[in-house]
């Protein structure tokens, strides 16, 4: 029988509390403890800039201050990553499953993040807020330029949230969606877990003011029904193979939504589902994940959640 690689998840963090949060949903969730941990953070000590000065009398004084900070900073960081480590061992993952990565900057934090989940990971995990504190996501923090860029492997946001076993797949009937109910499937597969399967069909609108919305006419919606009734037995013939059971998987159907991004949201607020699972691209086919989309709706509305982006 050929040797298996174990399965790897790339997760950085940079010192800050939201970022532990993601280690501590990693830790609580079992599936993830057969896996192999990279604790992934992007050190950024002296600039160059400084080193070159090292010589230059005039420069000594400052250049030894600059130096001792960045040995406080760095010393810092590893008891972060000893805590971070400490937190997944301690919930049973093995010593040797842990690894912990201080990455000394070289062309900037998301880019050596993204460089490094091209090394055979299975997936990238990630807090919902940094070190910069803010309430949201917002375009140009870290968190966004890595859902952004890193589009070939999975994504998963993690907020700070009471972690439980339901799980929302929102699907179309792309291919990209059943690459999402695949991922759940080879991820959550036997274990005790109840994922629910939501599509929304938008009504037609008229964008004009003066003119009432118009909804999709009967004969469209019953064919949209036959369609997704398709995908949702597919999804369900997958999640079945891989170890759950039929009781566990549940079906909704949203009619008439005026946004597909609202709905899905209003959906996971109401069914108190912990963790909402989206393909990265739908049936537009565009090639990058792009602001406007249902997804990027989704991972900037939602809150208290974790999010998983599969690509």
């Amino acid at each position: 029988m050929p040797h298996q690689t174990q399965k790897k998840i790339l997760l950085p963090v940079d010192g800050s509390e939201d970022a532990l949060g993601a280690v501590r949903y990693v830790s609580k969730l079992d599936p993830f403890h057969n896996k192999k941990v990279v604790l992934f953070n992007v050190f950024s000590g002296i600039p160059e800039s400084y080193r070159n000065h090292d010589k230059e009398p005039q420069f000594a004084k400052a250049i030894r201050e600059v130096r001792a900070w960045e040995m406080q900073k760095r010393k810092s960081m590893q008891e972060y990553m000893d805590t971070a480590k400490e937190i997944l061992i301690r919930s049973g993952f093995p010593e040797n499953a842990v690894v912990v990565n201080i990455h000394n900057r070289k062309r900037g934090i998301a880019r050596d993040i993204i460089q490094e989940a091209k090394n055979g990971y299975d997936s990238v995990i990630v807090g919902r807020r940094g070190t910069g504190s803010y309430k949201e996501i917002i375009v140009g923090s870290i968190a966004t330029k890595i859902i952004e860029k890193l589009t070939f492997l999975p994504v998963l946001i993690i907020d700070k949230i009471p972690l439980n076993q339901n799980i929302l797949i929102a699907l179309d009937s792309s291919e990209n969606a059943m690459l999402a109910v695949d991922y759940v499937a080879k991820t959550l597969g036997g274990f005790d877990f109840n994922v629910t399967l939501l599509h929304v069909i938008r009504g037609a609108r008229y964008f004009q003011a003066e003119i009432p919305d118009l909804f999709l006419p009967k004969a469209d919606v019953e064919s949209a029904k036959k369609e997704i009734n398709i995908v949702f037995d597919t999804a369900k013939r997958c999640l079945i193979d891989a170890g759950f059971k039929s009781n566990q998987i549940d079906t909704t159907l949203i009619l008439k939504a005026h946004s597909r991004a609202g709905s899905i949201v209003h959906e996971a607020r109401e069914g108190n589902y912990g963790t909402i699972v989206l393909g990265r691209r739908g049936l537009s086919k565009v090639q990058e994940f792009f602001l406007g989309s249902v997804s990027n709706k989704v991972i900037h509305t939602i809150r208290n959640r974790a999010v998983w982006m599969v690509a």
